[in-house]
């Protein structure tokens, strides 16, 4: 089993966390990429409901399926089970989920630049709500970058952007759709 522990940070604007992150030697894991996400259930919502997720994501011409299990209720850290796997053929798996009754629910879409400082992954995110950068790795290595960064810990966010989404709905007074460019 493989697990997650990650939290996102809001930040200002993408290009400066870029430059702050460059005085720390960042290996470059991807440069900037644009990325669809699609979040997949049944019609009865049991995926939802018991906090899992099924996403399909295509970004840079490779086609990648992720679950993610329910996250620990306590902490500051969102820690979860996830399994993931790059696909051949994405669509063809796509027309399978499809025919065993998963819908897209959720779509989103961001661009991404990934980089591994300390054994923790960064992922800087530019999305229609504004720029946030996700550290995923153990908790330690996260709260020492965030320290050496100058983030305190309580800018940690455990929200999903589907979460993330739902509060600008309801701040701007609009209804929800898609959270896409």
């Amino acid at each position: 089993m493989s697990t997650e522990t990650e939290i996102k940070v809001e930040i200002a604007d993408a290009e400066g966390f870029v430059r702050q992150l460059e005085a720390l030697n960042p290996k470059v894991l991807s440069a900037r990429h644009f990325e669809d996400n699609h979040l997949l259930d049944f019609p009865n919502g049991r995926l939802r409901s018991s906090q899992c997720l099924i996403r399909m994501r295509y970004a840079e011409g490779e086609s990648v399926l992720t679950f993610k299990g329910p996250p620990k209720a306590e902490g500051i850290f969102k820690t979860r089970e996830e399994l993931q796997t790059k696909l051949d053929d994405g669509e063809a798996l796509w027309r399978i989920l499809e025919k065993l009754g998963l819908r897209v629910w959720f779509r989103y879409q961001k661009y991404r630049r990934e980089f591994q400082v300390d054994e923790v992954i960064l992922a800087v995110d530019e999305t229609p709500l504004g720029d946030y950068v996700e550290f995923e790795g153990s908790e330690e290595r996260i709260h020492a970058l965030a320290r050496k960064m100058g983030i305190d810990p309580s800018q940690f966010l455990r929200d999903s952007y589907y979460s993330l989404y739902l509060e600008h709905c309801r701040k701007q007074g609009i209804p929800p759709g898609d959270m896409i460019f």
